[in-house]
């Protein structure tokens, strides 16, 4: 069973995408045994909650420099032996203490299609609106795995959105999230589950099938 923690910032739309994906099938052998947000009181917490998934806050600003963030993030996933961390809508920086601690195994949703409308600044409704800005047609989301630069790390899935006429911000952000975000994020976590998921550089190779593993190999494959 693959435990992994989910990082959240707000109302947790794409936690509950994962949450139905695993309470249908879709995805097996996973248990998301906790979930942190920045911030107190969001929905998501509320979401978790109703689940009877453990949800707590640990939010930056109670803490003197990233580094001692980080060690209250990785003591709180350790603590909870998570192997994977999802980073759903989750708005805060993570250090460099915490990305090489979980090297190659925090995955983030980007609601663009990497590496346009992405980077340092490119969070919430910003994307779409410089979307919308530039003229582009089509826009989408990104699953990546998380280095320490934003919106970096190598690309595990893409799907792509038209950009509709009459579109504002909102519209484009709800549809993005509907036929993108809400369908990758679920779907790269069943293949990091199945250990089909293989980095190889800057480039992630999908394995049409799990490989065999003995007793006395990795749980998965990265």
């Amino acid at each position: 069973m693959l435990k992994i923690g989910v990082l959240v910032s707000g109302g947790g739309s794409n936690l509950q995408a994962i949450i139905d994906k695993i309470e249908s099938g879709y995805i097996r052998n996973v248990e998301i045994v906790t979930v942190v947000s920045s911030k107190p009181g969001v929905f998501a917490l509320e979401r978790a909650k109703k689940y009877g998934i453990e949800g707590t806050c640990i939010s930056r600003k109670f803490f003197n420099n990233i580094d001692e963030y980080d060690e209250a993030l990785i003591g709180h996933f350790v603590e909870h032996k998570v192997e994977l961390v999802v980073m759903a809508g989750f708005l805060s920086i993570l250090g460099e203490r915490f990305n090489k601690y979980y090297t190659n195994r925090v995955i983030n949703i980007h609601p663009s299609l990497i590496p346009a409308f992405c980077g340092k600044g490119f969070y919430g409704i910003i994307p779409h609106r410089h979307v919308l800005e530039s003229g582009v047609k089509v826009t989408g989301a990104t699953v990546h795995f998380v280095e320490l630069e934003a919106d970096t790390g190598p690309i595990i899935l893409q799907k792509a959105v038209y950009v509709e006429e009459g579109d504002t911000p909102e519209i484009l952000q709800k549809r993005v999230m509907e036929q993108a975000e809400w369908e990758i994020l679920p779907e790269a976590i069943k293949l990091f589950a199945e250990n089909r998921l293989v980095i190889e550089g800057k480039k992630v190779l999908i394995k049409k099938t799990a490989p065999v593993l003995s007793a006395a190999s990795k749980k998965y494959s990265i």
